[in-house]
C-alpha cells in the first residue's frame, strides 16, 4: 500500500499545481508534512492505525456525498476521485484487519494508552483544521471581491471550520463501520473517553 499512497500523493500534488494556475495569488497550505509525520509517528501503532482507518473512511464519505452526485464538477476531477475512492476502499479493508491484529497483541494497559494516543491524534488533527480554516477564510475574504462586516466574517470562519471538522474528523469517526470496529476492541469506559474528547468537535 505504500507505493499506492505515494502515487496518491503525487497525483494530488499535480492537481494542486493545476488548480493553482487558475487561483489568485496568496493561498497557503499551513500544515508542514514533516511536522505532521513526526507527531503521528510518536504515537502507538494501535492509535495510528485507528487514525488511518478514520481517514480512509472519511475520504470515501467525501466522494459519495460531495463529488459523485455533483453533475457540475469537472469530469476529470470526478474521475480522479472515483479511482482514489476505489483504492481507498481496498485499503480500508486491509487496515481494518491490521488494526484488529495489532489490538490482539496488546495488554489492557497498552490498549488504554492507545486510546489516549488516538484522542491526542484527533486533537492534533483538529488543531491543524483550525489553523487551515483560518488561513482559508482569510484567503477567501481577500479574493472574493466584496466586503463583509465583522459578524459576517466571524460566521464565515465558523462555517469553514465546522465544515472541515465534519469532513476530516466527524464523518469518519461517526461512520457505522468505524464505530463497530472500535467498539469491538475497547471497553465502554474507553468509548466514553473518546466520546467526551470528540464532543466539542462534533457538536460544533
Amino acid at each position: 500500500m505504500t507505493d499506492e499512497e505515494l502515487k496518491h500523493q503525487e497525483l494530488f500534488r499535480r492537481l494542486d499545481r493545476m488548480a493553482a494556475t487558475g487561483m489568485p495569488d496568496g493561498y497557503e497550505f499551513k500544515p508542514q508534512p514533516n511536522d505532521v509525520a513526526a507527531a503521528v509517528l510518536s504515537k502507538s501503532s494501535w492509535a495510528v492505525l485507528g487514525l488511518t482507518l478514520d481517514i480512509e473512511l472519511f475520504s470515501q464519505a467525501h466522494y459519495r456525498s460531495s463529488i459523485e452526485p455533483d453533475a457540475e464538477l469537472s469530469e476529470l476531477w470526478k474521475d480522479v476521485f472515483l479511482f482514489h475512492w476505489k483504492e481507498e476502499s481496498q485499503h480500508a479493508i486491509l487496515d481494518e484487519l491490521e488494526w484488529q491484529r495489532e489490538d490482539e497483541k496488546l495488554a489492557a494497559a497498552e490498549r488504554d494508552q492507545g486510546v489516549s494516543d488516538l484522542i491526542a491524534l484527533v486533537g492534533a488533527v483538529d488543531g491543524l483544521l483550525q489553523m487551515q480554516a483560518k488561513a482559508d477564510t482569510d484567503y477567501f475574504l481577500r479574493v472574493c471581491g466584496r466586503s463583509f462586516d465583522e459578524t459576517q466574517r466571524e460566521k464565515i470562519g465558523a462555517t469553514v471550520l465546522r465544515a472541515y471538522r465534519w469532513q476530516y474528523i466527524a464523518s469518519g469517526v461517526q461512520n457505522e463501520r468505524f464505530q463497530k470496529i472500535l467498539g469491538g476492541m475497547i471497553s465502554g469506559e474507553q468509548m466514553k473517553r473518546i466520546g467526551a474528547a470528540l464532543a466539542p468537535i462534533v457538536s460544533a
